[in-house]
């Protein structure tokens, strides 16, 4: 998955801050990313819909630091429409649908990811197949932890 440029990420974390009635982000850029996703899941948190790009880049940050923290391939996790990375190490697929796979929506996806929603209490609102379909040890990814925040 290609990394957003920084360029990408400030300009959708300055239209979701903008959205909550916050100023411009001023912080340093090695932290736009957690901002961003800081901000999306503020926006989750007040009951307000957060910027499609917000959203966008926020779900594919976090998927792409859970296929770095659990390598492999045979796991995809999808978030439709947004991305879909292969992860947890074990038995590969070549072509096809993949035997075990998860989907969720965007929301429940960062939630997940950042530990304000645990696996256990998203079950209705995940698709899981296969014997391998479970994150929950893989979750929250970091630096993310509801201890944390």
């Amino acid at each position: 998955m290609a990394r957003p440029t920084p360029e990408r990420l400030r300009a959708a974390l300055d239209d979701q801050l903008a959205t909550l009635g916050e100023e411009p982000y001023a912080g340093p850029a090695a932290r736009l990313a957690d901002a961003l996703i800081d901000a999306v899941v503020t926006a989750y948190a007040t009951g307000a819909e957060p910027e499609r790009a917000a959203a966008r880049l926020a779900a594919k940050l976090l998927l792409d630091r859970l296929a770095g923290e659990a390598p492999g391939r045979s796991v995809e996790v999808r978030v439709p429409p947004y991305a879909a990375v292969q992860c947890v190490e074990g038995p590969r697929h070549t072509r096809g649908t993949p035997p075990n796979v998860i989907e969720t929506d965007p929301k429940t996806w960062i939630l997940l990811a950042t530990g304000r929603l645990a696996w256990v209490d998203a079950a209705d609102r995940i698709t899981a197949s296969g014997s391998r379909a479970d994150l929950s040890a893989y979750l929250p990814v970091t630096p993310y932890s509801a201890n944390d925040r």
